[in-house]
């Protein structure tokens, strides 16, 4: 069976280390140990590792320390991903300050992943911005993604399996 190509946004690697959310931190570790068993193709963009590298220490190296558990491809920045990001913007699915939330979604749209894994729902994991991309994407001739929690990954794991 082809395995889904999974983009991870910051928030998913920064929980792994969220003692302040004890719950989220343990269903990203949980949903870790999944991808260092290379149940998923594991996406990161340019933009993430940068957002990583804006970390101060130690949790920047820490983050740092494990994604290299993980096998995973980073995704450079295009034309085409900076205009669907615009797109985004231009359309109302997030504000002009939301501008990077946009550009990890036109990373992962642009690039074919079947789905964005975020903490973030705020401005990702929510019905207005789902519902806005799925029309900005239709529009653009793009392809449907789903924005989900990593917790939304782990209870559908069992479905995904042989």
């Amino acid at each position: 069976m082809k395995k889904l190509k999974v983009y991870l946004d910051t928030s998913v690697v920064s929980h792994l280390f969220a003692d302040d959310t004890p719950g989220k931190m343990e269903d990203t570790n949980k949903l870790w140990e999944d991808f260092k068993a290379d149940k998923y193709d594991i996406y990161i963009s340019a933009l993430t590792a940068e957002e990583i590298q804006k970390c101060s220490e130690p949790k920047r190296t820490l983050m740092t320390d494990k994604l290299g558990e993980i096998d995973f491809q980073v995704l450079e920045e295009t034309d085409e991903i900076n205009n669907l990001a615009d797109e985004y913007v231009n359309s109302g699915v997030l504000p002009k300050k939301s501008t990077d939330d946009c550009l990890h979604m036109a990373y992962a749209v642009v690039t074919n992943c079947d789905i964005i894994i975020s903490w973030n729902f705020k401005h990702l994991v929510n019905y207005r911005t789902i519902n806005k991309v799925k029309v900005v994407n239709t529009v653009n001739h793009y392809k449907e993604i789903s924005i989900i929690s990593p917790t939304m990954l782990l209870e559908g794991g069992d479905e995904n399996e042989g």
